[in-house]
């Protein structure tokens, strides 16, 4: 069982929280955690890229001189590949980049990315993560309580209007509601925040 402090906003100790283990403490699995970051960044292209085969560009449909006798390279089209304005050879053409991943190992992969956040001690949990104002000082005074200062995830249970609004300008942040949570953004931050009430959704539903 692996035993975390819990913070408030201040950066001070609450109280100990105990993590379940078969969330937060298994071995991560470093395959399935590639193909799951590899299926996210995927769903990311738009795949929309294209070039024109040297049968897809416009003229070219006579032979620009006799094959002997000129001196010249014989030549069969003005739009074969090596003719400005000819067509490409082996170019990008449009598809799609989906990947699929079956249910228990998207699971996996998420587990991996959560205990690989415990492994790293880049994990925080505090015991709520609520702004009296919208201002983005306020939320800069919070990260810097909790000694964050590089990439961060926040995770809260229930997403608050002044959180939103604190966080929305500071590049580095990134906010997300727990039913949200995924394993590119976890593996992306250098660290999580996550609140006790999001940590025992996350358990109830991966436990």
């Amino acid at each position: 069982m692996t035993k975390i402090s819990v913070l408030n906003i201040k950066g001070e100790k609450v109280k100990d929280l105990t993590l379940n283990a078969e969330v937060w403490g298994i071995v991560p699995n470093d395959a399935v955690l590639y193909d799951a970051i590899t299926l996210a960044r995927n769903a990311m292209r738009q795949g929309t890229h294209e070039t024109k085969t040297r049968s897809e560009v416009s003229g070219g449909g006579r032979k620009p001189w006799r094959q002997k006798g000129t001196g010249r390279a014989r030549q069969g089209s003005i739009r074969a590949a090596q003719w400005y304005h000819g067509g490409i050879v082996f170019g990008p053409h449009m598809r799609s980049y989906d990947k699929k991943m079956n249910r228990k190992e998207r699971r996996l992969a998420l587990k991996s990315a959560l205990a690989y956040k415990v492994i790293d001690k880049e994990l925080i949990v505090v015991d709520t993560f609520k702004l009296e104002s919208n201002k983005t000082k306020d939320a800069k005074s919070i990260l810097s309580n909790l000694k964050v200062n590089k990439n961060v995830l926040i995770v809260v249970d229930e997403l608050d209007e002044n959180v939103v609004l604190a966080t929305r300008n500071l590049n580095n942040v990134t906010l997300l509601e727990v039913n949200e949570i995924n394993t590119l953004d976890i593996i992306a931050a250098d660290n999580m925040i996550i609140t006790e009430a999001a940590v025992k959704k996350l358990e109830e539903v991966l436990g």
